[in-house]
């Protein structure tokens, strides 16, 4: 029998990121917010890129999901429609 403990958030970090749910990324793969550096085709990461940006682009919290990459921060990746 496995044994897991169970976790949960206090009330406050809860509220603080009850933003996440309503973002259009959500439940989508997160490669596709995501480059790989590694990846030599420059243009399929400079699309890639444009492509998440273009799904944030109106995005209901986009500007809660960019607060949150500029205060953490986020240094990969597509945040609030915007790059590190």
């Amino acid at each position: 029998m496995i044994m897991r403990a169970s976790v949960s958030l206090p009330p406050a970090r809860v509220e603080a990121y009850a933003w996440q749910e309503q973002g259009r990324c959500r439940g989508m793969d997160s490669e596709k917010f995501f480059t790989d550096d590694r990846d030599q085709n420059q243009k399929r990461r400079v699309s890639r890129t444009r492509d998440a940006k273009e799904l944030c682009a109106g995005g209901p919290v986009i500007t809660q999901c960019l607060e949150h990459a500029l205060a953490v921060p986020e240094n990969h990746g597509v945040w609030g429609g915007t790059t590190a």
